[in-house]
C-alpha cells in the first residue's frame, strides 16, 4: 500500500466578461472541453444588459457560471483604497475585482486559463497570471479565429451580440473610465440612475479637494449639458468612417483598441 494522495486533475477555466469574445470562446469550447469551468467576476457595478447576457449564456452552456466577488464589490474596495477612484494609471479595480478573485478561485490547483484573444489581434496581451500553477491557452489564435468568425459563432448559437453594443463599445463597469463621451451620454439616456451614481463618486472627490473625473478633463454634470454636441460629433465621426473602406459587421460597435482592460472587456 502507499500513502501517496491521488493527483488532482488540471482545472480548465474560462473567465467571462459579458463581452463578445469571451462569450464566443465559451460557446466554441463547450463541446471541445466538457470539463470547462466558467466564472464571472461581478464587480457589483455591472450593466443590467451584462448580467442578463451572462444568465442567457449560462442557460446555453448548460453549466453554472461561478459568480465571484459576491461579498466584496467595488464599494468595498473603494473604501479600502481610501475612497480614491481608479484611473487608467491606477487600475486597482482590475487587480482587486478581476485578478485577485480569479487567483483565489484557482488556489494552488494546476489550471489552464483560456483567453479569448483572436487571431486578428494576436499582438494584444491578455491577463497572464504570475502564479506558476496557472498557464494560459489562446484557442482563437491557435485555430485562426478572427472577428468575423466570432460574430458567426454568436449568431449561429442564437445568443447574439450583447445589447449594450447598441451604444457602448465594450463590457465592464457602468462607470468605466475608458468610455467615450458619447457612451457616457448613452448611459445617461438608457440608465439615468447609473449615471447619477457615477456623478456621486465625482462629487465626493470634488468635495474633498480632488480633481479626478471619470471622463478625462470634464465632470459628468458638465458633459451631459452638451450631450447634443457630443452626439452630433459622434454621428459626424460615424459618417466619416462610412467614407472609408467598408468595415465588417459590428466594427461600428466594437472598438478593439488597446486602451481598455482586456480582462474586463474580452
Amino acid at each position: 500500500m502507499t500513502d501517496e494522495q491521488p493527483t488532482k486533475p488540471v482545472r480548465h477555466l474560462l473567465g467571462l466578461s459579458g463581452g463578445k469574445d469571451s462569450s464566443a470562446l465559451a460557446i466554441y469550447l463547450r463541446d471541445k472541453v466538457p470539463e470547462m469551468e466558467y466564472f464571472f467576476a461581478d464587480t457589483g457595478a455591472e450593466l443590467p444588459e451584462t448580467l442578463a447576457y451572462i444568465d442567457m449564456l449560462e442557460d446555453y452552456l448548460g453549466k453554472p457560471i461561478k459568480r465571484l466577488n459576491s461579498k466584496k464589490s467595488f464599494e468595498y474596495f473603494l473604501k479600502l483604497n481610501g475612497n480614491f477612484l481608479p484611473t487608467a494609471k491606477s487600475r486597482w479595480c482590475t487587480s482587486e475585482l478581476k485578478i485577485r478573485p480569479f487567483e483565489e478561485y484557482v488556489g494552488n490547483d494546476l489550471a489552464i486559463s483560456y483567453v479569448a484573444i483572436r487571431a486578428d489581434e494576436s499582438h494584444r496581451k491578455g491577463y497572464l497570471s504570475t502564479k506558476p500553477n496557472i498557464s494560459a491557452r489562446y484557442p482563437f489564435i491557435e485555430d485562426g479565429v478572427v472577428k468575423e468568425d466570432v460574430l458567426k459563432i454568436l449568431e449561429t448559437s442564437g445568443i447574439g451580440i450583447p445589447e449594450y453594443y447598441e451604444w457602448r463599445s465594450r463590457s465592464g463597469c457602468y462607470f468605466c473610465f475608458f468610455q467615450r463621451k458619447d457612451e457616457w451620454v448613452g448611459l445617461y439616456e438608457r440608465h439615468p440612475e447609473k449615471f447619477e451614481e457615477a456623478k456621486k463618486y465625482e462629487a465626493y472627490h470634488k468635495e474633498h479637494g480632488r480633481t479626478h473625473t471619470w471622463s478625462q478633463g470634464e465632470y459628468l454634470e458638465d458633459l451631459i449639458k452638451r450631450s447634443d454636441e457630443i452626439k452630433a460629433n459622434a454621428l459626424l465621426q460615424k459618417e466619416t468612417e462610412k467614407q472609408k473602406p467598408k468595415k465588417k459587421l459590428l466594427d461600428k460597435f466594437a472598438d478593439d483598441s488597446d486602451d481598455g482592460c482586456l480582462i474586463c472587456m474580452l
